[in-house]
């Protein structure tokens, strides 16, 4: 188990360096610099500020200067916000991200696995019928969609929340971007659950307890709903990307300080360095999290586990 989980993290490095060169070169050639936007300055203090950023070295130059301050830990000052570097600025954010993300994927979760695992148990009766057209829905509308129409419904029309701001963690600001990041989740993990949850059912392990006579909701707590479990702990990996990549749209939207609305204004400005900086704690952040839900797979699945420490 210790030589698998080290092969993963070692082979996540070569994902981080393709991350940070596909990165930096992409975002070098969109059209446009961080100070077109500015009024014109003079010359001496635009070639001062391209020397602060390393702007006017040539290109290789730059791409090898950023990742070996990137490996040593260095990281240069935002190019808008000129006060902050990358780190502070991510510092600032990042707990506000974390409490959005990890509220939406615990709240996917539990009503995921509910709503699938109850259609699958009434499988092909209204209710089932109903969760899936629920997931569908959720699966189709994108999230740049529903958040506007929730904030119309419940902040415009009928006034139950505020539409957006953070209020310093205020419980009824979180509410809407918590379900906006949460739907699309819910729609897949209720699919993953109901699907997995039949095949459980059908299996022979599952007859044999109940031609033993052991109580229904036995069979389900103790023998059935571990196995059904292990594709949605597959998909816990994805889900966190989509929860991080929906953050992106969540945050600008609402007005939420968080990462997310940090990197699509240093998008738009062309902050290369607080771009670069995002993308690679975006990037780190999910490889952890798919690293750690390959431990809690093996964990769950003794086949898995015995094959890892073979």
């Amino acid at each position: 188990m210790y030589s698998y989980a080290i092969k993963r993290l070692l082979g996540a490095l070569p994902t981080l360096l393709v991350l940070f060169t596909l990165s930096f070169f992409l975002m070098r050639a969109a059209p446009g610099g961080p100070f077109d936007a500015e009024r014109s300055l003079p010359p001496e203090i635009e070639a001062n500020l391209n020397a602060r950023f390393h702007l006017d070295q040539p290109l290789y130059q730059q791409y090898f200067s950023y990742l070996e301050d990137v490996v040593t830990g260095r990281f240069w000052p935002s190019i808008q916000y000129s006060d902050f570097n990358v780190k502070e600025l991510i510092t600032n954010g990042f707990p506000i991200s974390m409490q959005l993300g990890l509220a939406a994927l615990l709240l996917a979760l539990l009503v995921g696995c509910s709503i699938g695992a109850l259609a699958a148990l009434k499988q092909n009766s209204r209710t089932d019928y109903s969760v899936m057209a629920l997931a569908m829905t959720g699966i189709s509308v994108p999230s740049f969609v529903l958040a506007p129409l929730l904030v119309l419904v419940c902040a415009v029309w009928l006034g139950w929340l505020p539409a957006g701001g953070w209020n310093n963690g205020a419980l009824a600001n979180q509410v809407l971007p918590v379900i906006v990041l949460a739907l699309p989740q819910i729609a897949w993990i209720s699919r993953l659950t109901r699907g997995s949850m039949i095949d459980v059912l059908r299996s022979p392990f599952i007859l044999t307890a109940r031609a033993k006579g052991l109580p229904w909701l036995l069979i389900l707590r103790r023998h059935a709903l571990k196995p059904a479990l292990l594709p949605v702990v597959s998909y816990l990996g994805p889900a966190a990307a989509g929860i991080v990549t929906g953050s992106i749209v969540v945050e600008t939207i609402f007005q939420l300080p968080g990462i997310g609305r940090y990197f699509v204004q240093s998008a738009i400005n062309r902050d290369y360095t607080l771009v670069m900086g995002v993308v690679l704690f975006y990037g780190t952040l999910i490889i952890v999290f798919n690293f750690l839900v390959d431990l809690l797979y093996a964990w769950l699945d003794p086949k898995v586990r015995k094959e890892y420490t073979s």
